[in-house]
């Protein structure tokens, strides 16, 4: 792993090939898996969990009980949560804060807020600035605030067309239950 002269790195959790950039503090208790970028400013409280191949840019903020799955993109200044209701003067234990997780190959847009309790889908997208107070499906794309499904992503992160076949990577979905799932595969791509 590669940590910046000018990044505190306390975790002893961190997988190879893991770069962790200038002013990026991560604390001990931290786990953070293989193949991860950790840019600049940001931070990861003890008792997060990252997974391989993440993106975590510039000025991300990861709380105690914040699970991260393997190729999630965190876009710059993303936020998460940990507590409904914090009260500097009523100080809560580990066990009263409710856990977040970010499922496989999601993206967090730029700016976003993710309210701690929720869950994001594999491979959703929620869009810059959006505020997530519910779980998001698989494959939804979500923006506003709240948060609310404006259309569906393919694993490639294009926005899929009504007729849910990307033009992108040719992947095909169909719904099932206010998910999607996947049709076929296309040429080249694994399932």
């Amino acid at each position: 792993m590669f940590v910046h002269e000018l990044a505190l790195c306390e975790s002893d959790d961190v997988g190879p090939r893991t770069r962790v950039w200038a002013f990026a503090h991560v604390l001990p208790g931290a786990s953070i898996g293989a193949d991860c970028n950790v840019c600049d400013h940001a931070f990861v409280e003890g008792g997060a969990v990252v997974g391989n191949s993440v993106t975590i840019k510039n000025n991300v903020l990861l709380w105690d009980r914040v699970t991260v799955e393997d190729e999630v993109f965190l876009g710059p200044n993303a936020v998460f949560t940990n507590d409904l209701r914090p009260r500097a003067g009523a100080r809560k234990g580990r066990e009263a804060w409710l856990p977040t997780l970010v499922r496989r190959g999601a993206t967090i847009g730029a700016n976003a807020t993710v309210v701690c309790g929720v869950t994001v889908g594999r491979w959703a997208f929620v869009g810059a600035g959006a505020v997530v107070v519910a779980d998001v499906p698989d494959h939804a794309l979500v923006a506003g605030n709240p948060a609310r499904r404006v259309g569906w992503a393919c694993r490639c992160g294009e926005r899929l067309p009504d007729d849910l076949e990307c033009a992108g990577c040719g992947r095909a979905y169909r719904p099932v239950g206010g998910t999607l799932e996947e049709r076929s595969s296309a040429a080249g791509h694994d399932g």
